[in-house]
């Protein structure tokens, strides 16, 4: 995992409070698509345990996996105590307990994609089910984004993250999907985009920049200034937009 995946260490209590949970309509989602009861998950990059909550409060066993310390204690204090909250990275786990969903919220990216698949395929039970979900949370207004854009410009170019595979943002199917449609590991792919609007203050969605990876690379002065300038051409309230786009495969038998 990279030096970059591991910089939101230092924000996790900034993370817990400024980054959105997720919706029971997700859970409901790969339940459905399960199509079978799903009684244990191992999470692939926790966090905070936003997403672990999801399917911890569904009565799933979770095995929730963080290489960070600090975003690790703050998991252990917001997941239920039913939780197995273990210190690892994607790239130690290996193929033993097998589980009947594995997922990664907003964290596939982050993984080496050398043996993904195979690795991710060696933790499921057989007909187990594999999802990942993430979306950026940005401006739903284009002149409030593009004002936020020509603050930044100067000291950040952008501050999304591409697609690990190149695929273009307009492509009907967006990664991992695109991989797992390629994968011999994986069948029966889907893509669906749940939408999300809220509204949140200037000052909230300052410290939601404060939680994105773009920013925590910055020299900290820099930073600092950054926030300002931003700060100074928002209106008192933002309108988010904030779609997740999950992507489901089922694991396929490998003779």
């Amino acid at each position: 995992m990279s030096g970059r995946a591991l910089s939101f260490g230092a924000m996790a209590k900034a993370y817990e409070r400024f980054r959105p949970g997720y919706p029971v309509e997700l859970s409901d989602l790969v339940m459905t698509y399960a199509g079978q009861p799903v009684r244990t998950a191992l999470e692939i990059g926790a966090g905070t345990g936003k997403a672990t909550r999801l399917f911890a409060d569904r009565g799933v066993a979770v095995t929730a996996t963080e290489p960070d310390d600090a975003m690790l204690a703050e998991l252990r204090r917001h997941v239920p105590a039913h939780v197995t909250a273990v210190r690892a990275a994607f790239e130690e786990l290996r193929s033993g307990q097998r589980y009947g969903l594995v997922y990664a919220a907003a964290a596939l990216h982050w993984t080496n994609p050398d043996g993904r698949w195979s690795r991710i395929a060696g933790l499921l039970e057989p007909g187990g089910v594999f999802a990942s979900f993430a979306g950026p949370v940005g401006l739903a207004e284009p002149a409030v984004e593009e004002a936020v854009r020509a603050a930044r410009a100067p000291f950040l170019e952008a501050d999304d993250i591409p697609s690990p595979d190149g695929t273009p943002p307009d492509h009907e199917m967006q990664w991992p999907g695109t991989e797992l449609q390629r994968s011999e590991w994986f069948s029966d792919v889907r893509q669906v985009v749940i939408e999300r609007r809220w509204t949140m203050s200037a000052g909230d969605y300052v410290g939601l920049l404060s939680t994105i990876s773009a920013y925590l690379e910055l020299p900290a002065a820099v930073r600092e200034q950054v926030y300002r300038e931003i700060l100074r051409v928002l209106p008192e309230t933002v309108a988010i937009a904030a779609d997740i786009t999950v992507h489901l495969a089922r694991g396929r038998s490998q003779s």
